[in-house]
Parts: structure tokens; C-alpha cells; sequence
């Protein structure tokens, strides 16, 4: 990864679904790979935009990212169009802006209508968030 006093940018391999959403691509934007051992991890350099009066990444950001990672985490086994049903968040540490932060999880089950999937933001060491949602496959595809 390269990273200097004013720029930091993805580690290579990151790509992302730019233009299908236009608020995840106007709140992020957001980029997820595939790792060899077949999981997801979803990233996002935080900017000043990101953050709360306070100069730290806003819980809401953290949580759009969070709804970002269910669908990137669970992109394998969703058919066709979904939405999130439930969503839970904890949160653990402030976030600063001018960082890599990234989120990885997993399926925890699978079934005909729904989707249950739990991850985690981190930054640096840092657990950031914890999170847990329930994705709906609202159609499939043909």
C-alpha cells in the first residue's frame, strides 16, 4: 500500500460495482476482493467527509459501509436481487480520517429467503465495529 502525508490508496486487488448504487458510490466510495482463501474483504480510505464534529468517522458511515460489506460478503449465495432486513452494530473504537479501513465477515447461514451474515470494521489493530444482518432475497434471477 502506498501511503505519504497526504494520499493513501487501496492495497491492489480491490474493485468495486461503481455506478450500480448511487448512494453507496456517493457515500463512499466502497471496493471489496476476493482473498485465496475465498473470503471478501470490502475497504474505504476515510476522508474528512467521513467524519462527525468530533474528527472521527461518523457512526453512520460506519454503518452504511457495514450494509455495503453484508453484500459484498454474502455476493456468492444471494441469486439475484436482496435487501437488508435487520441490521445490528457495535461500536468499539473511533475511527480518525486518512485511513484504510476495512471490514471482513462471513455467512453464518444460508437459507431459501434469507441470508445471515456477521463482520467486522477494522483500522490499523483497531476493531472499530462489529456488525450482524439479515439479507432477503427479494427476487432471483431467471
Amino acid at each position: 500500500m502506498k501511503e505519504t502525508a497526504t494520499e493513501i490508496t487501496l492495497p491492489e486487488g480491490y474493485g468495486g460495482w461503481d455506478g450500480t448504487d448511487p448512494f453507496e458510490d456517493h457515500a463512499g466510495p466502497y471496493y471489496f476482493k476476493e482473498m485465496e482463501d475465498g473470503s471478501v474483504r470490502c475497504a474505504f480510505i476515510s476522508t474528512p467527509t467521513h467524519c462527525n464534529g468530533g474528527g472521527f468517522i461518523h457512526g453512520g458511515a460506519l454503518m452504511t459501509f457495514a450494509d455495503y460489506a453484508l453484500f459484498a460478503i454474502a455476493k456468492d449465495v444471494t441469486e439475484g436481487p436482496c435487501v437488508t432486513v435487520s441490521f445490528n452494530s457495535e461500536f468499539v473504537s473511533a475511527g480518525p480520517a486518512g485511513k484504510l479501513i476495512e471490514a471482513t465477515g462471513e455467512v453464518v447461514r444460508n437459507t431459501k429467503s434469507l441470508i445471515f451474515v456477521r463482520g467486522e470494521i477494522i483500522c490499523e489493530d483497531d476493531t472499530l465495529m462489529t456488525f450482524s444482518g439479515i439479507i432477503k432475497r427479494v427476487g432471483r434471477r431467471a
